[in-house]
């Protein structure tokens, strides 16, 4: 029996994506307006973020190559066939599924969407979500093309959002805050990391549900670390126990659709110490300084260099650990970045409306020092006209959070 290399499967019907046809067909306008203007005749998106920005499909991996292909005619997603036809349901545009029957059936997928008569010139790829693989083998097949590094000018693209991704990121702040509201009813000694964040990401996930009720829901999570914990931004929840005095790190990132949005926030277990207290006063002191800089017309690198002095001034510049803030949307951990929207010393961009960049700035004090931990604090601002609106609204400070439960 001869098997298909690749075909096409309309399983049912297409669903509701986080986005309508006008704000897909904009987003794919631009695209080929960039297409245009770098000469490129087709572009070959490989990267999670991309694929679902342009299509609203996010695609599961498991090492297998997935991608989309664009043309100023055509915009079609290429999946395995594990997924069957869910890749069509949930794209804004048509589907080819590839098998694994045969070798290098992706690839004969790219080929027959464009045909081999007039093979493209010149082809857009993303260097930076592109496997060496995948990229040498497409050097054989379109062996007279020039490849086209697409990467940045998409990024940025998506730097700049909507108001339909501006309404998804406010509800993701909105419930990432839900989600640390939760988490405050069990802090207190005896209790773990592990269950403090399972209550927290619950909530979470059962709010998504509520607000978008015909979404797919994957990938929210909670990172919430206590102790020798705290010390790393991305260090992953563990089962270790509360105790008295703990300086903790509450991190909520409620997922929407591959939208990500989050709330972080430092917290002590009953009581803290003079100098937990001195260092976490000048980590909020430089964030609500930061929150007061975030407006139109001003430079990444401005912002940096300004809460550097501050820091300096308080003395703690030499325990600052990372960039000040960065972009939000079709990121996440797994997938994305949009890097040249970031609050670092080498980053120029200028601020500008309907960009979302948070305030985040943390001090990490080692173990064995006074004031041992991570401190940090993050909220996420929207970019206006004339001003800048912070739409996380969970308070922060010593005020509010030496939790007493």
């Amino acid at each position: 029996m001869e098997r298909p290399d690749f075909f096409e499967l309309k399983n049912g019907n297409k669903v509701k994506l986080p986005f309508t046809d006008k704000e897909y067909q904009n987003r794919l306008s631009k695209f080929r307006k960039v297409m245009l203007n770098q000469g490129i005749d087709m572009t070959i998106l490989t990267s999670m973020h991309n694929v679902a920005y342009y299509t609203g499909f996010i695609y599961c991996s498991f090492g297998r190559p997935y991608g989309c292909v664009v043309t100023q005619e055509k915009i079609v997603t290429i999946s395995a066939n594990i997924d069957a036809s869910q890749p069509w349901r949930r794209s804004h545009c048509e589907n080819i599924i590839y098998t694994d029957w045969k070798k290098d059936n992706f690839l004969k997928a790219i080929v027959s969407i464009i045909g081999r008569k007039e093979p493209p010139k010149t082809i857009g790829i993303e260097n930076d979500h592109i496997t060496v693989e995948i990229k040498e083998k497409l050097n054989v097949i379109f062996s007279d093309a020039v490849f086209r590094n697409i990467a940045n000018h998409l990024m940025k693209l998506r730097m700049i959002k909507s108001d339909e991704e501006i309404e998804i990121i406010k509800n993701g702040a909105r419930i990432a805050d839900l989600g640390a509201e939760e988490m405050i009813k069990y802090i207190m000694p005896g209790q773990t990391e592990l269950e403090i964040a399972i209550a927290g990401r619950d909530k979470m996930e059962r709010e998504i549900a509520n607000t978008y009720p015909d979404a797919e829901y994957m990938d929210t999570w909670v990172w919430f670390q206590s102790g020798i914990n705290t010390d790393g931004a991305h260090n992953p929840k563990t089962n270790r126990i509360l105790r008295r005095g703990d300086i903790l790190s509450l991190n909520t990132f409620p997922m929407i659709s591959g939208y990500y949005t989050a709330l972080e926030r430092t917290l002590f277990v009953e009581e803290v110490d003079d100098e937990s207290l001195k260092a976490w006063e000048a980590n909020v002191k430089v964030h609500q300084r930061g929150l007061e800089l975030i407006k139109p017309g001003v430079k990444c690198s401005q912002i940096c260099e300004e809460l550097n002095d501050l820091f300096a001034q308080l003395g703690y510049l030499q325990y600052r650990t990372f960039g000040y803030g960065h972009s939000f949307g079709m990121l996440s951990h797994f997938y994305g970045r949009e890097s040249g929207l970031e609050l670092r010393e080498d980053i120029d961009t200028v601020l500008e409306k309907n960009m979302v960049i948070s305030m985040e700035p943390m001090i990490m004090i080692p173990e064995g020092k006074p004031g041992a931990g991570g401190y940090r604090e993050h909220d996420i601002m929207v970019i206006k006209e004339k001003s800048a609106e912070n739409i996380s609204k969970f308070p922060l400070g010593p005020k509010k959070n030496i939790i007493k439960n």
